[in-house]
């Protein structure tokens, strides 16, 4: 038990434990994670120093309106919207037992791309922005409830999982293009770079309604950490420990869709975080459920958020949306997968 760090209360109703050597590689994660957060701040169609950029974050700036308004809503949106989707990923994953799992390939976020561009098409002229992120989540809701259904044949394999995920995934997108076609040019300009996965845009409005969906969700996943712990040993040993498996399993199921469907009601179609982030977090981080959850945010984070400093940066003045960087990276990625687990899958 030395290479641990146990948190817990006093009546033992909440646990969590720390692998030290994974606590150093986090509080590593969080200082890289601090220091991307700057050099964006700093990156766009105009440098601004790094020094200059710390002494606003201190109050002491003459950049005040650059930073606090146009680029710190973006960069924090990015911080979130990494995070919901790295810990979506990793919970779906953990679920559907599959290394492939991930909200956009599953159709999760397809979803969610549906039912935020109803809001937008029909709702957002006569209703708040604030009800998007709840538009967004029962798209990804009903449509998981679909795929499920479908799936099922005497129980849900991953494989069929996955395949009936990417036939809904496309059904959905093409719901979204046939609403995108048939509306007005402003309304289908706007869920055209929706649909991109963009962090242009974004505003404190956004952020503010965003920050607390993402923080709450993902701090209630790490009350599971102790049930998810002794479901790595199998359903069977869980269920002989009193676990309430299927229960359990449909609770992390819907903290998955709400934390995929709120990350991308504000910055559209970002691709394969969700798939990626847990990777990198497995690889480098004790498997407890606690250092993955904390790991596959700030990975998570720190994947949107260098995508976005490419995209601002790397073709000026065009600002070209982040998820065309993601899906760059994820989609070789995912084909890697695939090639990997071509033996699980044939079987």
């Amino acid at each position: 038990m030395g290479e641990f760090y146990t948190i817990r209360n006093k009546d033992d109703k909440f646990s969590m434990q720390f692998h030290k050597r994974s606590l150093f590689i986090l509080i590593s994660l969080i200082l890289v994670t601090c220091a991307v957060f700057i050099i964006s701040l700093s990156s766009g169609s105009s440098y601004i120093p790094v020094g200059e950029v710390i002494k606003e974050i201190l109050g002491v700036s003459d950049h005040a309106f650059i930073l606090n308004e146009l680029r710190m809503p973006r960069v924090v949106m990015g911080f979130l919207v990494g995070g919901g989707l790295g810990v979506s990923g990793l919970i779906l994953q953990g679920i559907i037992r599959n290394p492939l799992g991930s909200p956009d390939i599953v159709g999760v976020t397809g979803g969610a791309s549906v039912g935020a561009v109803i809001f937008i098409v029909f709702f957002l002229g006569e209703w708040s922005v604030t009800w998007l992120p709840l538009a967004s989540i029962i798209g990804a809701a009903v449509t998981t409830v679909i795929i499920y259904l479908l799936s099922w044949k005497n129980g849900v394999t991953p494989i069929r999982l996955i395949l009936i995920g990417i036939g809904i995934s496309a059904l959905t997108n093409a719901i979204v293009t046939m609403f995108m076609v048939s509306s007005e040019s402003a309304i289908a300009s706007k869920v055209y770079l929706w649909l991109t996965g963009s962090l242009y845009g974004a505003n404190w409005q956004e952020v503010t309604i965003l920050l607390p969906i993402i923080l709450i969700f993902i701090f209630l996943s790490l009350f599971f950490t102790g049930i998810v712990d002794v479901k790595q040993l199998g359903d069977d040993v869980a269920i002989g420990m009193g676990v309430r498996v299927q229960f359990f399993r449909f609770l992390l199921l819907a903290l998955s869709v709400a934390l995929a469907g709120a990350a991308v009601s504000f910055a559209g179609g970002i691709a394969f975080v969700g798939l990626i982030a847990p990777h990198i977090a497995r690889l480098i981080l004790h498997n407890s459920f606690a250092n993955l959850v904390v790991g596959s945010a700030l990975i998570g984070s720190l994947i949107v958020m260098g995508a976005d400093i490419i995209a601002r940066t790397a073709f000026l003045p065009s600002d070209i949306p982040a998820g065309v960087f993601t899906a760059g990276i994820g989609a070789p990625f995912f084909i890697y997968l695939l090639y990997r687990n071509r033996r699980a899958m044939s079987e």
